[in-house]
């Protein structure tokens, strides 16, 4: 994976849910530049999910616009993108019924560059287990994924992340349900991802005591707006 340049750019971004009279977040504007690890932080209702999504593409903006690579992330080439793309979001948990193991549930992460009912092959059963070996659930691979305890879940999701090496990374709340002793070695983990993979991961946490020393840039919201940028390294401009 090369080096990215101009990798994300948010400009004068407007984004408003159906009903809703209020927009959720209102002219936030950043750009950034290459590969990093970006901390969006805030109050809860600050607009941090409505941004990670957006940024995704799955919320248009109705003002503004967001680009991934250069391309807007309302036009139809954006598809292509989203392949490059993983995302865990915060409502991951999966009731006690689910059957689906551990190790189904990681080869998922490589269903986007598969064709429907293709086989998993021995290369990409082995990258399951790599996955798996990263966020220390290699134990638990053969389990029902609704057996595990909230903190379980979320690693196999994290690993369903990993699996194929995004070159982008969107995580919303990934610490919520980890044990606070495991936090910091997540954190860790994601930075080491980002140096060796040369992607950028944008991660959502109001927690933002893991990721401090770690985090190239910090993005704080409050109430729909961008209230304080930080930037510890040359990956992050705003305005753009």
């Amino acid at each position: 994976m090369g080096t990215f340049r101009g990798v994300l750019e948010v400009n004068n971004v407007w984004v408003r849910y159906s009903g809703s009279g209020k927009p959720a977040i209102r002219g936030v504007t950043f750009a950034v530049k290459t590969h990093g690890l970006v901390l969006i932080t805030g109050p809860n209702g600050a607009g941090k999910t409505t941004l990670l999504e957006t940024c995704l593409g799955l919320l248009k903006p109705f003002k503004g616009y967001v680009r991934l690579l250069g391309v807007d992330t309302r036009s139809w080439t954006f598809t292509r993108i989203r392949r490059l793309c993983s995302y865990v979001p915060q409502d991951f948990m999966k009731p006690p019924h689910e059957s689906f193991t551990v190790r189904q549930v990681i080869a998922m992460g490589l269903a986007p560059s598969k064709y429907p009912f293709e086989p998993i092959s021995s290369n990409e059963l082995w990258m399951v287990e790599e996955a798996s070996k990263l966020l220390g659930i290699e134990d638990l691979l053969d389990k029902p994924i609704g057996k595990l305890s909230g903190g379980q879940q979320q690693r196999v999701f994290i690993a369903r992340a990993l699996v194929r090496r995004p070159k982008f990374l969107f995580l919303d709340e990934p610490f919520s349900s980890i044990d606070r002793e495991s936090r910091g070695w997540l954190a860790k983990l994601l930075r080491w991802y980002v140096d060796s993979a040369k992607a950028l991961a944008l991660v959502v946490s109001h927690d933002v005591s893991p990721l401090n020393g770690l985090a190239d840039a910090i993005i704080e919201l409050r109430d729909g707006v961008l209230s304080r940028v930080r930037c510890f390294r040359e990956c992050l401009s705003s305005p753009i």
